[in-house]
């Protein structure tokens, strides 16, 4: 078979009109006097970026003068190829212009450059690049770069590692020489710079922010030199100072331990004293030697030791709290009772590094004790000799105390607790005869949640023993015996004796851990969905901005087969041609309005000041071809100014004013009125119109995405305008809402922030 002349008779009596629209790539026609036809594809780019359907606004100013020689190359009979740079692509695109009668014919070809796909990958991730060349210069930068180094776009491109503006330490805080920046060492080994750390100086900020930093050399193929670097980085400041604080509060907790007088000492996982232990050997006199295995046994008591042992082994096994008590002999020889605690230390994966434990001297409680006792014996006396009435309100208060479900703490003008009830101590882990004569802020309220102390003074239970005031705190920790934090909320209320003097306080006292949990549960829970709820925008925008290219693709293949075998082929063909069409029709207006809606959350709003007038005039350009058609009528009174981005105002303007040409009542013209007033800080704007209205039930349905309430053979759209109106008021901080009656019209309200006074 011999190929037909491609530039001959293969295309005579093809429909070149058709042609022309069915093409996926944009084309457009010019003809010697300037005027401009644009096929589908241009329009639908063009409209992107151009109010007025200028092409010229596809391509950067750079590429303007280049297309025109190409112009005028064509004018002559001349066909030129030019590359240009399209403004919503990294890749540069192709346009072909040649010449056709009385004119010229520019067809545009742009590939999606897998870079570009790259940078806006990493942008979703919220993961900063760069692609610099063999000499370190930038040449391309996403947003999230310059966002983490504070910097633009155009401030990063062409700037190379050994700037010397860059401010880059090491963690240790030395200096970040650029030679040795992870790019450079890609570059001059080939080998790829996995998580190198690094802090980098935020001009914006005036602070550091530090980066975990990936570069990785491209060689193109053949080739022994580096092509390109590309360098991925990730800001992890949180991370790091999370990090520096646990590590701050691990020296706190040391600190606090070793001060204190207790014998403290740590053992291996297996549960054998590991040298040194300078507590241990400074209280017991053993050496090295003597304590290290089982040898610290020796030191206790003969008639204590099987019970420590089994204790200890008992705790080592099950990897429980080792609590017992023995008695432990000094140095001196001296047999000194002893309350033991070892607490098993994890690391992040649950495994057992090391037990950490006190022993602590009872001798100074058991003697207080004794007091306590003998105090107590002396007290039994006194209140035998009280009056029964006396006696009757002891009991009562006692029963009261003791059956309130609250922790309740009396206290004197000293702070020291007076007394307290079993809630109390079962909550704190104390003995009521514990609690009793101690100070009650050195004892379970020395210290804030995060460990730092909590100086007297400004504790709300001490200032309220100072002026009488009544206070309620929310939320505070108060101190385990055990050594944890316990949430509370506390009212703390004044006492006054008979001249009227604060004489001491009440603190009633509620454990609100359960609360404390459920509230952190909720924050989980919201905070889980606005990632899910970003996620879906992100999929909606990707979604359907990515279906356009094959979807534009089957609608050109459809309409050229409708075309050339409309007629040809049986009655049901046609039908399945006609449905087909319909389809992809419905599909491409479903796709724009998704990606519209999807592009909204993506959008960063410049507000300023836009008057209302100019809004309307906008839109009623925008709805004039439906006016023409209906016989509408669109009027408006709108004096007042709003602060805001003119382009999302102008879309949701023309959106309501269609809506209420679109429901026309059967046999009337529509007609639409759009007015605006101030309401304090805000603007009302009403658009009411004379359609079929809408039933109260369905007020708050419609402004849902994908919602409609008539079928699409009555009335056009995809249920997205409404979602849309709603989503850019809310983003400009007002509201939208609807008062309808059905057959009687519909009024449309929403509010807008004013112009801020100067």
């Amino acid at each position: 078979m011999t190929p037909t002349d491609a530039g001959g008779a293969a295309f005579h009596g093809v429909d070149a009109q058709a042609l022309f629209a069915a093409l996926p790539d944009p084309v457009a026609h010019l003809t010697a006097g300037g005027q401009v036809t644009l096929n589908r594809a241009a329009q639908a780019r063009v409209q992107q970026y151009s109010a007025t359907g200028d092409w010229m606004a596809l391509f950067h100013p750079g590429s303007v003068p280049a297309i025109q020689d190409g112009v005028q190359a064509a004018l002559r009979g001349e066909t030129r190829q030019v590359t240009v740079q399209v403004v919503d692509t990294v890749a540069p695109g192709l346009l072909t212009v040649a010449p056709t009668a009385g004119g010229a014919l520019l067809h545009l070809h742009v590939a999606r450059d897998p870079l570009e796909v790259a940078l806006e990958l990493m942008d979703g991730m919220g993961l900063g690049m760069t692609v610099q060349a063999p000499d370190t210069r930038i040449l391309l930068t996403n947003d999230a770069a310059a966002r983490i180094l504070g910097m633009t776009q155009e401030q990063l491109t062409g700037r190379d590692s050994m700037d010397p503006e860059w401010r880059a330490v090491h963690p240790d805080g030395s200096d970040f020489p650029g030679e040795t920046h992870p790019s450079v060492q890609a570059l001059r080994t080939m080998q790829v710079q996995r998580d190198v750390p690094m802090g980098v100086y935020h001009p914006g900020e005036a602070t550091w922010r530090w980066l975990q930093v990936t570069a990785i050399p491209r060689r193109a193929p053949g080739a022994e030199q580096p092509k390109q670097v590309t360098t991925v980085f990730a800001d992890v400041t949180e991370r790091q100072q999370m990090q520096a604080e646990v590590r701050r509060s691990e020296r706190r907790f040391r600190s606090l331990v070793e001060a204190t007088t207790q014998v403290v000492w740590n053992t291996d996982p297996a549960g054998s004293l590991q040298p040194p232990q300078p507590r241990w050997e400074a209280f017991t006199g053993q050496t090295t030697d003597e304590y290290q295995g089982a040898g610290w046994l020796n030191a206790v008591h003969p008639d204590d030791r099987a019970g420590a042992s089994r204790d200890w082994q008992r705790a080592l096994e099950t990897g429980t709290l080792y609590t017992t008590e023995y008695r432990l002999r000094r140095a001196d020889g001296t047999y000194v009772p002893m309350l033991t605690r070892g607490v098993p230390i994890l690391d992040e994966r649950g495994q057992l590094l090391e037990w950490l434990g006190t022993n602590t001297d009872l001798s100074a409680i058991r003697e207080a004790e004794q007091a306590l006792r003998t105090l107590n014996a002396e007290l039994e006396e006194r209140v035998e000799a009280r009056t029964e009435e006396l006696s009757r309100v002891t009991r009562f208060s006692t029963l009261l105390l003791t059956a309130a479900g609250e922790s309740i703490f009396g206290l004197d003008a000293r702070g020291v607790t007076t007394f307290a009830n079993p809630a109390a101590a079962r909550m704190l882990g104390y003995s009521i005869e514990s609690m009793i004569g101690q100070e009650q802020h050195a004892l379970v309220h020395h210290h804030h949640a995060d460990g730092s102390a909590y100086p007297l003074e400004d504790c709300p239970i001490h200032q309220t023993l100072t002026d009488g005031q009544t206070r309620r705190v929310e939320r505070d920790v108060m101190w385990h015996a055990q050594g944890h934090a316990v949430p509370v909320a506390y009212v703390v209320t004044a006492t006054h004796d008979s001249a009227g003097d604060v004489n001491g306080a009440v603190v009633m006292v509620q454990d609100i851990t359960e609360r404390v949990r459920a509230q952190q549960q909720l924050q989980d829970l919201i905070n889980d969905l606005e990632r899910s709820n970003q996620d879906l925008e992100q999929f909606a925008y990707v979604a359907s901005h990515d279906l356009q290219e094959p979807l534009r693709t089957v609608g050109s293949y459809t309409e050229l087969l409708a075309r050339r075998y409309q007629g040809q082929l049986d009655p049901r063909a046609d039908q399945y041609l006609h449905f087909m069409q319909d389809a992809v029709d419905r599909m491409r207006s479903l796709i724009q309005d998704l990606l519209g809606f999807a592009r909204l959350s993506r959008t960063e709003l410049n507000f300023a000041p836009v008057a209302l007038d100019d809004l309307m005039r906008a839109a009623q350009q925008n709805v004039q071809a439906t006016l023409t058609t209906s016989g509408g009528e669109l009027t408006w009174h709108t004096p007042d100014q709003v602060w805001g981005q003119g382009t999302l105002l102008t879309q949701l303007l023309t959106n309501l004013i269609s809506n209420g040409l679109k429901f026309q009542q059967p046999g009337q013209p529509p007609r639409v009125q759009v007015t605006s007033r101030r309401d304090g800080d805000m603007i009302h704007v009403s658009v009411q119109d004379n359609g079929i209205g809408i039933a109260p039930e369905y007020h708050a349905r419609i402004f849902e995405i994908f919602q409609r309430l008539h079928r699409r053979e009555t009335y056009a759209g995809n249920g997205m305008g409404l979602a849309i109106c709603r989503k850019i008021t809310e983003h400009h901080g007002g509201h939208i809402w609807l008062d309808s009656v059905p057959h009687q019209g519909s009024t449309f309200h929403f509010t807008l922030p004013a112009v801020p006074q100067p």
